[in-house]
């Protein structure tokens, strides 16, 4: 059979240290899980109901391929609501998942071949898309003492697009309004598509975190229903985009997609009123958060550049290891805690650095934070 060389992408790493925490619990070993970015919590309880609600009342087919029209004026009442922005609801695209927004994005704004510049550490999926859509990643490389977030200066010339998230993956750190609007305008004197993930927003711990439509109307901006309203596992997102573009994107969503699953929209709907139970999530990640700060310093993990939101720690361990990969394997085999190696995130530098995520609840947390501690004491 033959194979494209599109399909020759590099694993997500993350989720082979999933499986290999699963194989561990299966052969009847304790594990704390700090690999995996997702909530512990399940979907709010108001979007369950509702969801019983729907499938004894409705047949749940297709939608129509832009999502829910009720679902897509909650969103854009949500920006008024976060951001105080007046956004037309027509602009709003509900996508499956994150993952699907990226797709339409990349597949809309870039031709074939085309240099995507996107920050070192980040999110390894836009690098592995990009790679599969035949388009050419290319990394800007970013710095401990500006908090893992690219500079414009650090932006070369020749860049089709340009992806920033704030809250990033995997460091947390959050840029200001004023560095935001430095990055946008920076793509716009190069003629690069700004791309601005903001699947985090929500989950912020000083201040809040800068939408790009704060600043420009010119920007794809992407979010999803997974982190803030614990929703990961039902595939469910949106993205903003110019108004004179959404014909472009609904007729790639249409061929693409034909509709972002309905039961899922159904139920995001009804999470986006469930304000009580989600801002209690977040009281339970800032005190994770505080415990982090406090307990991985204490283990011998100094070098992190503390976040401002998402549920993350990167840390710098180039003085414990040469080899990421085989450190995360150590952790969970002696101290049995799954974390991810940099590897993901950074594939220059990613063998000196390891990734904690925090999204658990706080007794794990506590008890992850004294395995690492007991762990770095014996090695």
């Amino acid at each position: 059979m033959r194979a494209s060389r599109r399909g020759e992408v590099d694993p997500f790493i993350v989720m082979d240290v999933m499986e290999a925490a699963r194989q561990a619990e299966a052969a009847g070993r304790s594990v704390i899980h700090m690999e995996v970015g997702q909530p512990g919590t399940p979907a709010p309880a108001g979007a369950r109901t509702a969801l019983a609600r729907a499938m004894e009342a409705e047949a749940l087919g297709y939608t129509v391929a832009l999502g829910l029209p009720a679902l897509r004026q909650r969103i854009a009442r949500l920006y008024r609501d976060w951001y105080g922005l007046d956004l037309n609801p027509d602009r709003v695209i509900v996508t499956p998942g994150s993952s699907g927004a990226f797709l339409l994005a990349f597949t809309a704004l870039f031709e074939a071949g085309d240099r995507v510049g996107l920050g070192e550490p980040g999110y390894p999926s836009y690098r592995q898309i990009l790679k599969a859509l035949s388009l050419e990643p290319v990394g800007i490389q970013t710095a401990m003492q500006h908090r893992l977030q690219p500079l414009p200066e650090d932006v070369p010339e020749g860049l089709a697009g340009l992806i920033v998230a704030s809250p990033a993956n995997p460091s947390g750190t959050m840029l200001s309004r004023e560095a935001l609007a430095g990055l946008i305008a920076r793509a716009a004197e190069t003629g690069a598509a700004f791309v601005s993930d903001e699947i985090y927003h929500g989950i912020q711990y000083e201040g809040r975190a800068i939408s790009a439509l704060e600043i420009s109307d010119d920007v794809c901006v992407i979010n999803s229903f997974s982190k803030y309203f614990s929703m990961t596992g039902w595939r469910v997102g949106w993205m903003v985009v110019p108004e004179a573009e959404v014909r472009r994107y609904e007729r790639l969503a249409q061929n693409l997609f034909i509709c972002p699953p309905h039961a899922s929209q159904v139920a995001a709907l009804a999470a986006m009123d469930c304000d009580a139970e989600l801002q209690a999530n977040l009281a339970v990640y800032t005190e994770n958060r505080r415990l982090m700060l406090d307990g991985l310093p204490r283990a011998g993990f100094t070098r992190i550049a503390p976040p401002d939101g998402a549920f993350y720690i990167y840390a710098d361990v180039s003085d414990l290891t040469a080899d990421s990969l085989a450190f995360s394997r150590e952790i969970l085999d002696q101290a049995g805690v799954a974390v991810t190696p940099g590897l993901d995130f950074d594939p220059r530098r990613g063998q000196g650095t390891l990734r904690f995520s925090y999204a658990r609840a706080t007794a794990d947390i506590a008890e992850g934070l004294e395995r690492l501690h007991d762990f770095m004491s014996r090695r």
